[in-house]
Parts: structure tokens; C-alpha cells; sequence
């Protein structure tokens, strides 16, 4: 099997971050749940818009987030998703490329605009998403790059993908050339709202093997096994799946697998600033460990470090190098 050209290949929904502080009365007054991730309108988009604070806008999305965080520990790593041909399509596009990450899914002419999120940060750091999909919904399996795919180390598939129906056979596509070409194929959970929509298909697609590395969060451990009991969760996690990390907030990540579990210590943050891409970073981390091929508990500290950077301030990607950080921490990278 020829050496991969790229650490990891994200596969997920490109969208444009616009993220503003927010009091938790205004979550109340919009009937939004604190945490959650809600799909809405491009009218419903429009009107949180112009209820929101001063905003940033960013390029984001999970699978995006995690490609930017695999670039910076220095990994190789590339991007599929889709936006307009538009300007924040644009500024997408030129946000992935001058990191370094592989990004050249063909833009959408006409139609949806590029896709963006609407996040509200309370004082806690906790992000309320409102998320309009637009052209993220025509990905379709003619923008999988079989080369690209096969090159990869591992792909890595976003959960969100799995509502616009057609991105789901570019998900199966993409998992069975990596499969075919002797690679790895990791799932994330994304949302506990995306498990409850899609709780079966997830449970096959992790248990038939399409799945070699899941990622997850407590609360979506709790709705995939429908359990109030988390040691519950992790026992059936760990007879389903090959490998699994479980973040766990400030109390740090368990690393599962066939052969045991081990909990990891989170790195310790000074501020919570904002908690959004947190949980992309962290795999962004534990996929390019585990790409170089570091042990599991190895490549869960280096998530852990990777969260730690992304909440100590707004914005769902690294603002400081995450392989100096590594460094820091003792990793040879």
C-alpha cells in the first residue's frame, strides 16, 4: 500500500461561521435550546441575523474545523464539501487553501447560496447553533475525488451530512474507496439531535464495520444507546466499534476500544471564551495521532490540547500553532 498523501480527508458541510456574543435571555425569547444544533430557513437565517450582536464571520463547519486543526499540528490533510459560487463561497474556499488544506470541490453554479450558521455564544461559552444548510445539500457523489479518497489515511465523514439525502451515498462512496484502498474511515456523531434523527443508520454503519473510528460527546453516547447511564453507553460502545474517544468536557476523553478503556485528562483552559469547534479540534487532534500512528491515549491528549486552544477564544479554529502547543506538551511532531 503506497504511503498516503494526506493525513486526513474531511468530508462535511461547508459552512460560514457567524458567531456573536449573546445573553441566555435571548435563547429564551427565540425558544432555542442551549447546545443545540437546529436547521432553519434561509428567511428564519435573515431574521436571527438581524437580531444577533457584532459578529464575526469565519469559515467553519465540523469537518472544516477539523481539517483546519489537522493543518495546523502540521498533518497533511484535505477537504470535500460544497459552496456557491458566491462571496462567501470565496471566502471559504481561500480560507481552506492558505492554511494548506487540499480543497478543490467544484462550486455550485446557481441555485442555494453557500451555507452558514448563526451561533450565539452566552457568557458560559456554550454555542446555540442555527444552521442553513444552502449549497451544502447538493453535495452529491460526483464530487467524491476517488484519488483523493484513496490517498488519505483516513476519511473522516461528518454526521451532519446525513440529512441531505444524496450526501448519503457520497458518505457510503467514499467509505467503500477507502476501504478498498487499505484506509481508515471515521464517523462523528456531530449532534445529540443528529443521533435521535438518524439513531439506527448510525448504529449500522458503525456496527457493519463501514466505521473503524467514531467520534463522539457524552450526551450523543447517551441518545445512540438511549441511556442515562454513561458506563452503560461506553460498555456497548466498546463491543460495537473498533476504536472510539468520548469527550467529556473538563473532565477530559475516554479512548475505547476492543482491547480496553483509558481516560484522559483534559488540558486545563484559564477562560472559557467559547466552546464552538471544540469538539472538532479534538478530533482534529486524536485523527492525526492517530493518522501517524501514535496510541490511542497519545492521540487523545493531543485532542485535548487541540479543545483547549479553540475555547479559549472565539472562533471555531486554532488561533495559535497546534503543533507548538504539542511540542510543548513533550510530542515529537
Amino acid at each position: 500500500m503506497p504511503e498516503p498523501l494526506h493525513d486526513v480527508l474531511n468530508i462535511g458541510n461547508a459552512v460560514v461561521d457567524i458567531l456573536a456574543h449573546a445573553e441566555d435571555d435571548l435563547l429564551v425569547g427565540q425558544g432555542l435550546t442551549k447546545g443545540s444544533m437546529r436547521l432553519i430557513d434561509a428567511d428564519e437565517a435573515e431574521r436571527l441575523y438581524d437580531l444577533m450582536g457584532p459578529a464575526i464571520e469565519t469559515s467553519g463547519g465540523c469537518a472544516g474545523n477539523t481539517a483546519a486543526g489537522v493543518a495546523s499540528f502540521g498533518g497533511k490533510a484535505a477537504f470535500i464539501g460544497k459552496v456557491a459560487e458566491d462571496q462567501f463561497g470565496k471566502l471559504y474556499k481561500h480560507d481552506m487553501q492558505s492554511i494548506g488544506v487540499h480543497f478543490d470541490t467544484s462550486a455550485l453554479k446557481g441555485g442555494a447560496p453557500t451555507a452558514r450558521s448563526m451561533i450565539l455564544v452566552t457568557p458560559d461559552g456554550e454555542r446555540t447553533m442555527n444552521t442553513y444548510l444552502g449549497a451544502c445539500q447538493e453535495l452529491t457523489v460526483d464530487d467524491i475525488d476517488a484519488d483523493t479518497v484513496a490517498a488519505s489515511a483516513i476519511t473522516y465523514l461528518e454526521g451532519y451530512l446525513w440529512d441531505p439525502p444524496q450526501a448519503k451515498d457520497a458518505f457510503r462512496l467514499a467509505a467503500k474507496i477507502a476501504h478498498e484502498a487499505g484506509r481508515q474511515v471515521s464517523l462523528t456523531l456531530s449532534d445529540s439531535f443528529c443521533v435521535d434523527r438518524f439513531r439506527e443508520e448510525f448504529l449500522t454503519l458503525i456496527r457493519d464495520g463501514t466505521i473503524d473510528i467514531l467520534l463522539a460527546n457524552e450526551s450523543e453516547v447517551h441518545a445512540l444507546y438511549q441511556t442515562a447511564d454513561f458506563d452503560t453507553g461506553i460498555r456497548a460502545l466498546q463491543n460495537d466499534c473498533r476504536i472510539a474517544a468520548v469527550t467529556m468536557g473538563e473532565k477530559g476523553a475516554m479512548v475505547v476500544s476492543r482491547n480496553g478503556m483509558e481516560k484522559v485528562s483534559a488540558t486545563p483552559v484559564d477562560t472559557v471564551v467559547d466552546t464552538t469547534g471544540a469538539g472538532d479540534l479534538f478530533a482534529s487532534g486524536f485523527l492525526f495521532g492517530q493518522a501517524r500512528g501514535m496510541p490511542l491515549a497519545d492521540s487523545a491528549r493531543l485532542g485535548t490540547i487541540a479543545a483547549a486552544e479553540a475555547i479559549g477564544h472565539l472562533g471555531p479554529r486554532p488561533a495559535t500553532s497546534l503543533s507548538d502547543l504539542a511540542r510543548q506538551s513533550g510530542f515529537d511532531i
